[in-house]
């Protein structure tokens, strides 16, 4: 058929988050391999940095049986590789790179891509050259592989680069190996994050920013260059959400050739009898560990109402979360008690020894703990944002305060030393989450609390949030998601906005939560990869359409 799409038989994808847990790419990739395998079957190779060698990586599982001769021609050629599975649902083949032998060769590699891209790398400092040998290195893999199993046959393969931090290497591949069809995947622009998180109003003025200019004045001319040059001369150009594509063309000066929104599997989302035991035992540890820090009892009933995600403190929401929990505290119509939680990962010195040994024993406690709203120990906690937010607003959870805040500064991986449950099994907990951002090309936190079934209030700089709205019409929070409207300048209305949603909720009877919290879950499974692997294939077919033209050419 005429229209019939170009799909791919192999497919190559690099990010610096393959095997490598630090943000919300991780989950993208992840999540997404299982349908990728289940089409291709060994024919997606996922390319990573090697940080590991010489450790154990828990997320790689290396095969040293595996493609021995290939591995042993591109080491001659000079690619350090270790090869084997990743360890996440579906078993994709991973290929780690060693990419600090190009360091030495660095200024000759950037005045290339200078010369023939037009990439200015002279400003570049700090995780530039890490990142950008790395995006090297995997091009590198790419085209060693595809000259050892590939170039003799009949393949159509692509190479999808994820960030600015593999750019370096999407262009590599378009010069060496023209043959492969290219996509680069922006999740967030470097600047459009920078102007937000350096307080500058990004939305109203986004027509009027340049983003070279921009880019000068923030001291990011390297990262604005290789991802504005590598946008314009990929065969697909991408990124995450309406309101990122929105940023790409204005200050990168390109149009999108498509939107990959972000979807997940559930298989991680327990369900029936499984579900409602790790509930209970969620909320029972969240519970618990109150009652160790702040020292009064918390009955069943107690509305928890939790944020995280990464610590960008205006960027994330965080600000005017802690602001409406401030005002939520003066409100009359507060009969219930109410625990909020803010998960954030800051400059932790390790668990409270304190906090650790009231948890060891089953006494209820009446008594708070110094600083009762801090679950480990922070190095330089004068300047940390948060408890400077709580020393502003005068709170620290005494008695008369009926809204009390713990702030919970680790990464939970099952093994903090407070909670000991990974953040998943505490999400599960959760009456209701918050998710008040400002700038979130996406927003996977809000997609997994509705995943499960906890009802999310967010906003309509997130992308999660503009496809809600798209959805459901106008969002609502008996809807399982309440979407509040937010531009530059609204800050009180969004706390505000936060105030109402949270008592909404604390009214609502068990029937209402009941229906809410279904209706959240039935949204989630609208976003599951099944669904949204379609925005792929388009890519795929463009970037497939242009490759192919050039093979006419060759």
């Amino acid at each position: 058929m005429e229209n019939e799409k170009i799909v791919p038989t192999f497919i190559f994808e690099a990010s610096w988050e393959v095997c490598n847990k630090v943000g919300g790419i991780y989950t993208v990739l992840s999540t997404r391999a299982k349908t990728l395998q289940d089409r291709l079957q060994d024919r997606v190779v996922f390319i990573g940095p090697d940080f590991w060698r010489g450790k154990e990586n828990p997320l790689f599982e290396e095969d040293t049986t595996m493609w021995q001769a290939w591995v042993r021609k591109a080491q001659r050629e000079g690619v350090n590789v270790r090869v084997g599975r990743w360890n996440i649902p579906g078993h994709p083949c991973v290929v780690l790179v060693d990419f600090t032998p190009y360091f030495k060769a660095k200024d000759q590699l950037y005045g290339e891509a200078w010369a023939d891209y037009g990439v200015e790398s002279l400003q570049a400092y700090g995780d530039y050259d890490e990142a950008s040998m790395f995006a090297y290195a995997s091009g590198r893999v790419v085209e060693s592989y595809y000259n050892y199993f590939l170039r003799k046959r009949e393949e159509r393969v692509v190479f999808q680069a994820h960030e600015w931090m593999t750019g370096l290497g999407a262009l590599y591949v378009k010069k060496h190996v023209p043959a492969i069809a290219t996509i680069f995947t922006t999740h967030a622009t470097s600047i459009g994050r920078s102007i937000a998180g350096n307080n500058k109003p990004l939305y109203d003025y986004l027509f009027a920013y340049n983003g070279n200019q921009m880019a000068s004045e923030l001291n990011m001319e390297a990262k604005h260059s290789i991802e504005r040059q590598t946008a314009h001369h990929v065969d697909c150009f991408t990124t995450v959400s309406d309101v990122t594509a929105k940023e790409c063309e204005e200050l990168l000066d390109k149009r999108c050739d498509a939107i990959l929104m972000n979807g997940f599997e559930n298989d991680f989302v327990p369900v029936g009898s499984s579900f409602t035991a790790q509930r209970k035992r969620a909320r029972q540890r969240l519970l618990r560990v109150a009652n160790a820090l702040i020292g009064e009892s918390y009955s069943d009933d107690t509305l928890i109402v939790a944020t995280s995600g990464r610590y960008e403190f205006k960027n994330k929401g965080i600000d005017v979360f802690l602001e409406s929990l401030h005002r939520l505290d003066w409100q009359p119509e507060v009969n219930r008690q109410i625990l909020a939680f803010i998960e954030v990962p800051a400059w932790v010195a390790g668990p409270r020894l304190d906090l650790q040994q009231r948890l060891q024993s089953e006494e209820e406690f009446n008594t708070p703990l110094p600083m009762p709203f801090l679950t480990h120990n922070l190095n330089d906690s004068g300047n940390d944002k948060v408890l400077g937010s709580m020393r502003w607003f005068n709170k620290s959870n005494r008695p008369d305060e009926r809204v009390k805040i713990i702030f919970v500064p680790c990464y939970l991986d099952g093994k903090d030393g407070i909670f000991d449950m990974s953040y998943y099994d505490l999400l599960i907990g959760n009456d209701l989450t918050v998710y008040a951002s400002y700038y979130e090309p996406w927003g996977y936190t809000p997609l997994e609390s509705v995943a499960f079934h906890v009802p999310t209030v967010t906003t309509s700089l997130s992308g999660f949030g503009m496809w809600a709205n798209k959805v459901k019409g106008e969002s609502h929070l008996a809807d399982g998601v309440e979407v509040i409207e937010r531009n530059d300048y609204n800050y009180g209305e969004v706390a505000d906005g936060i105030v109402k949603a949270i008592l909404e909720y604390a009214r609502w009877d068990a029937d209402a939560v009941k229906q809410a919290r279904r209706n959240a879950a039935n949204l989630a499974q609208k976003a599951l990869w099944k669904h949204f692997i379609q925005y792929y294939d388009e890519a795929y077919d463009i970037a497939l359409q242009k490759a192919e033209l050039r093979k006419e050419r060759m």
